[in-house]
């Protein structure tokens, strides 16, 4: 079915208004998102502040700078993205030398490859294919580095109660805490023992143990590494028995993570409920498609098609985004 200018117009424009939706509801939780986090964050730097003074300005210094394989592309990337500062926190999260280069090439390679996929395999023009491709460029690398950041802070968390054990008996041994730190470093596996190693480096370079730690901490980003930063910080000021305080705080990580294990099960099913309905649309269509494709035309080759498929994608990305909220609780 050929559409003429009018029906192009409004086909352009429903489009339009299915991406202005979509981007909405991404920066509201966004911006929800970011509050919540700056809100926690400035609490624990002013805990930090009160008891260790001027090693917060410290931190935002970075512990090493990667040579880029793309710099030309890493300045263009760094003038036109937005949000550069949280594009970089999220690209060191993973623990991968990506620079922010190498992901604007990887948006721009995905979005011009699932534009010609889409409009050489499905009915769809121009305008929609690059729209769909653009929407793919953005959307997949920012959930596989997520992915790859939160599998690695998962990870940390899990061996970091041992690494806190190691440094108990070191201290108890006799050594001072930055060695009881690189020990530990050299025994736990990765990604717990990369990072400590980097603190031998930056020690090696003269740089102070508390900055190091509040480096890995911007990369980290996770509350138990906090809580094991400004425990030191705090006995530093106040003298006591630092091994028998790493030693309590290891046995209440232990028990947050048997308590997020808990959680984890407990909600399983609204995760499940969530996967079932966001999928079943995208099923039956599927299905319908391949049983009775004449049955699903007036959706691709109308413009009133493509307007309900706008408004049912906006309602499906909200009602599942809702779902993921509802089975999430912060511990």
């Amino acid at each position: 079915m050929t559409l003429d200018p009018g029906d192009q117009s409004a086909l352009l424009l429903s489009m339009i208004a299915a991406l202005l939706v979509f981007a909405a509801i991404i920066f509201v939780f966004g911006q929800l998102a970011a509050r919540r986090y700056k809100r926690r964050l400035k609490a624990l730097y002013d805990r930090a502040k009160s008891g260790g003074g001027a090693a917060i300005p410290a931190a935002a210094q970075s512990l090493a700078r990667i040579e880029s394989t793309t710099p030309k592309i890493d300045r263009v990337a760094r003038r036109w993205l937005p949000r550069r500062e949280i594009l970089a926190a999220r690209l060191g999260r993973t623990g991968r030398a990506i620079s922010i280069g190498q992901y604007a090439l990887t948006m721009l390679g995905l979005a011009v490859i699932g534009a010609l996929a889409v409009l050489y395999l499905t009915p769809l023009g121009l305008t929609p294919s690059a729209l769909i491709g653009v929407l793919l460029g953005v959307w997949v690398p920012h959930c596989v580095v997520g992915r790859m950041g939160n599998r690695r802070v998962s990870a940390f968390i899990d061996l970091f109660p041992d690494a806190i054990d190691l440094m108990v008996r070191a201290l108890r041994s006799g050594l001072p805490v930055s060695e009881a730190i690189i020990n530990a470093g050299h025994e736990i596996p990765d990604p717990v023992g990369c990072e400590m190693r980097l603190i031998e480096s930056g020690m090696r370079l003269g740089r102070d143990l508390e900055t190091l730690l509040w480096d890995i901490a911007k990369r980290i980003d996770a509350p138990e590494f906090r809580f094991f930063i400004i425990a030191m910080s705090v006995q530093r000021e106040t003298g006591g028995n630092l091994a028998e305080t790493l030693g309590n705080l290891a046995e209440a990580l232990r028990r947050r993570r048997q308590m997020r294990a808990k959680v984890r099960a407990m909600s399983s099913e609204t995760r499940a409920t969530t996967m079932i309905l966001g999928g079943l649309p995208v099923v039956v269509i599927g299905l319908l498609g391949l049983t009775s494709p004449d049955y699903l035309g007036p959706l691709f080759h109308d413009v009133r098609g493509y307007v309900l498929d706008s408004i049912a994608v906006a309602m499906l990305v909200i009602g599942v985004t809702i779902m993921n909220r509802m089975a999430r609780f912060e511990i």
